[in-house]
């Protein structure tokens, strides 16, 4: 305290000598004789005069510039000589207690109700499907329902459209996922060229023929293999809407465990690579595959410009309930919205499956005989012994009454007399002869309907936004607004179970690894994608684009494409074969490894001071980053930093767009380590040992841990030297809880370490702001609450560090990212 007043003193008399000496010369200039004496050397205007008075005070401005400089350094010097812990670091007393200054700005503000729509409560008209209340109410009892199995019989009298005909939309489509049973590219080579190659042949042979695809991920690979002719076919197909790119994703998501992050990133992928190439922006959302639906997507699509959606998988009792109660198509709307601002029309199909069995109506033993690529002779048939028969002038009318049935059946469980009938399967037309089988035994039976006033049926072929766009019309409203009196739905579709208890749920946890390996290249692919940005704009305003590697942008797609690949409902799930795994792995590994060189090219760049300096050699990068994987199924190994006589630097990136106070942690070989801010100022440390299992420790390896605070988007840099500062560096003490096992564990002189033999009680660690309690038993993270109840804990994001030899930089070594983005569970203590 006594410090701060003298510099307080000290600082107010130096500015009181400055005002004081800028008086003086103001004086000297009014009265000094020789300026005057100069000033007449001067033309005896009036201009001549005022521009000389103007000359004069610039001067003078000048001059108390230099001088206000002079104490503005000279109040700095004087507080950073100051005694005791740096303003706004953390630091402990020596009573080993830690303290952490107050934020420079306030951590909350109050929060008007305009500023959450969920905050107005109840203004708005409120949804009448309320999955959680659905849920609830269902008794999920699965009774038999006839050839509908998991429905009802489904009845309807022959003049039910007599006042308005039945409209129906045969959409022939073709399912294809980017890796399963066979890898990606596999699948393209085997079986996804085929089908888009034979897709423009035979979508030019007759302009009433349609076709819907999904996956950009396929469709941009084929793309790079065609000719321009073909190119420019596929664009005339697309304008004249026989071609129809529904949702525009990378692939299709999957939507439980794919962060919300990666769901945007692979649809600005794919939306940008059709507007690029095609032209082409898509209107309706197409999720045949996912097992199960989050509220998220329909909100994604909305905010994509998307006004319409279709959701397959889900749970058989849902589909039955909303069946009985005309309630397939709604408006879903955001649970916390107030209005409509959040609405999409969303179309849910009602049988089983997408195959052509279980979408033309409810007995799939009469759909299946018209799937046409089961006629005999072919590679496959229809399990309930009946196969399909061409259509042909003998049989027409017979084959299409029956199909008819089917149509009328399924458009009873809709609100409108018009009717959607997907027209495909899992890779689908991928040989010529499917394609003529199924639209010319199709166009005879639309032929037959349409010249048939009197069956009140008309049909064709139709994309999905074909389909929407009549609806709108029929009911009389613009494309994506509510038409009147469907439903508005608000929740989610998981879990999903197809069939009896068949629950599909295993896939939220198999395969850990991959799924964390997903989170590690998407924190990498955001801090990437800003740091590269950051760099490349700097280079190009100073005419240094020649120097930097703005190739790198393309090692950012790659990892875009890559990141969204993974988000397919067969990747990210760990549903996949084996080998398949192992394809998406080495992917994710060679994007994660070529990230970490986009990372190194630019904090090297940004964090010099004199970027004229800057040189690229990518065979000697000037950082290194720390964690390295042997291969893609291997754990991250972190480099230990190698403390001597020379100091080490680490550089920290914070790639959120607000400022972070975060613990970052290093490995170093000398439990002595002093650890300075950038400006050169002691940081207050913990010293812990390093761990390889709960009772093994790493010798000549330690772990410090710092308290920093980051800047938004900001860089940072850290110092590191041998030599030990009692003021502030704690040593950790350790715990370990053996539970009457007979184990050895490691000790370390420069660590107290306490070993419990017995006792199974719940122990806690805390501190001023929170109490984490752990179960005595298993030792995992408990969560209490009024009723006891446990459940997950939310983890924090981490900065991203590397280390380097030298500051300001020289040659270099580096650590490594750590994931930034973790998933934060919402756990409710039970009533």
């Amino acid at each position: 305290m006594k410090l701060k007043k003298q510099v307080t003193v000290c600082g107010a008399a130096i500015f009181c000598v400055a005002v004081f000496s800028l008086y003086l010369m103001l004086d000297r200039v009014q009265h000094d004789p020789t300026r005057h004496q100069n000033g007449g050397n001067f033309p005896r205007s009036q201009i001549s005069v005022l521009q000389n008075r103007i000359e004069q005070l610039e001067q003078l401005l000048e001059e108390n510039h230099e001088i206000i400089s002079h104490i503005k350094d000279s109040v700095l010097e004087l507080t950073a000589n100051a005694e005791g812990p740096p303003a706004m670091l953390p630091y402990y007393t020596v009573n080993g207690s830690w303290v952490v200054p107050p934020e420079p700005r306030p951590s909350f503000f109050s929060v008007s109700p305009q500023d959450c729509q969920f905050a107005l409560g109840g203004r708005g008209q409120k949804p009448e499907l309320q999955m959680l209340t659905v849920s609830e109410e269902l008794p999920f009892d699965n009774v038999d329902g006839g050839v509908w199995r998991q429905g009802f019989d489904i009845s309807y009298d022959p003049h039910d459209w007599d006042a308005e005909d039945l409209q129906v939309f045969v959409v022939p489509h073709s399912h294809n996922d980017p890796g399963w049973i066979k890898t990606f590219d596999k699948y393209y080579t085997e079986q996804t060229q085929h089908i888009l190659n034979s897709m423009v042949s035979k979508l030019q042979e007759d302009p009433r023929r349609r076709f819907l695809w999904a996956e950009v991920s396929f469709f941009a690979k084929w793309w790079d293999n065609i000719n321009a002719q073909k190119r420019a076919a596929v664009r005339r197909l697309v304008g004249n809407g026989q071609l129809e790119i529904a949702t525009g994703g990378w692939v299709m998501p999957d939507e439980a465990n794919s962060h919300y992050f990666a769901l945007i990133d692979q649809l600005i992928e794919g939306h940008q690579w059709l507007e690029r190439n095609l032209g082409a922006t898509p209107r309706s959302g197409w999720a045949v595959d996912p097992f199960g639906y989050s509220s998220t997507m329909p909100y994604l699509l909305r905010r994509a410009n998307l006004t319409s959606m279709l959701i397959q998988r889900v749970h058989y009792a849902i589909k039955k309930h909303f069946a009985a109660t005309h309630s397939l198509e709604f408006m879903w709307r955001q649970t916390w919205d107030s209005d409509s601002s959040t609405d999409i029309f969303c179309h849910m199909m009602p049988f089983y499956s997408y195959d052509v069995p279980h979408t033309c109506g409810p007995d799939p033993k009469i759909c299946c005989q018209f799937d046409f690529k089961r006629l005999p002779g072919g590679r496959i048939n229809c399990p309930w012994k009946v196969p399909p028969r061409a259509i042909t002038e003998a049989n027409v009318a017979e084959r299409a009454a029956l199909l008819l049935d089917q149509y009328r059946k399924k458009s009873r469980l809709f609100r409108s007399n018009v009717l959607l009938v997907p027209l495909g399967d899992d890779f689908r037309y991928d040989k010529p002869q499917e394609w003529d089988a199924q639209f010319f035994n199709y166009q005879r039976l639309f032929d037959f309907f349409n010249s048939r006033p009197n069956l009140h049926v008309q049909a064709q072929f139709g994309t999905l936004s074909d389909y929407f766009d009549a609806l709108y019309k029929r009911t009389g409203v613009e494309p994506g607004a509510r038409p009147p009196g469907f439903p508005v739905l608000s929740g989610d579709f998981f879990s999903y179970a197809d069939r009896e208890d068949h629950y599909w749920t295993g896939y939220y946890t198999s395969r850990p690894f991959y799924k964390s390996l997903d989170r590690v290249l998407e924190a990498h692919l955001r801090g990437a994608e800003v740091l590269y940005s950051l760099a490349a704009a700097h280079a190009r305003h100073s005419g240094l684009a020649g120097r930097y590697p703005l190739s790198d942008f393309t090692l950012l797609t790659e990892a875009r494409r890559t990141l969204g690949l993974f988000q397919h409902h067969d990747a990210i799930t760990g549903t996949a074969k084996e080998a398949v795994v192992v394809d998406y792995g080495v992917r994710l590994l060679r994007s994660l490894v070529n990230l970490k060189q986009v990372i190194i090219h630019a904090a090297h760049y940004l964090v010099l001071g004199d970027k004229e300096t800057y040189h690229f050699d990518p065979e000697a990068p000037f950082l290194q980053v720390d964690d390295t994987r042997l291969s893609h199924d291997a754990l991250p190994e972190h480099t230990v930093i190698q403390l001597d006589s020379s100091p080490r630097f680490v550089v920290l990136f914070n790639p959120l767009e607000q400022e972070r106070f975060s613990m970052v942690s290093l490995l170093v070989n000398s439990p002595r380590v002093r650890v300075l801010s950038e400006e050169g100022q002691p940081l207050a440390v913990q010293i812990s040992a390093h761990w390889s299992s709960a009772t093994e420790v790493v010798p000549d390896v330690y772990q410090v841990s710092v308290p920093v605070r980051l800047p938004a988007l900001g860089l940072g840099v850290l110092q590191l030297q041998l030599g030990l500062d009692g003021h502030r560096t704690l040593p950790s003490s350790v715990r370990v809880y053996l539970h009457g096992r007979q184990l050895s564990v490691s000790r370390h002189e420069a660590f107290p370490l306490r070993i419990i033999d017995s006792g199974s009680s719940d122990f806690a660690l805390s501190n001023r702001y929170m109490q984490v309690w752990f179960s005595g038993l298993t030792g995992l993270l408990k969560v209490k609450g009024q009723g006891g109840g446990e459940g997950p804990g939310a983890r924090a994001g981490h900065v991203w560090w590397w280390h380097c030899a030298e500051w300001p930089p020289g040659p270099v070594s580096i650590l490594p990212p750590d994931p930034q983005w973790t998933r934060a569970w919402d756990i409710s203590a039970p009533d």
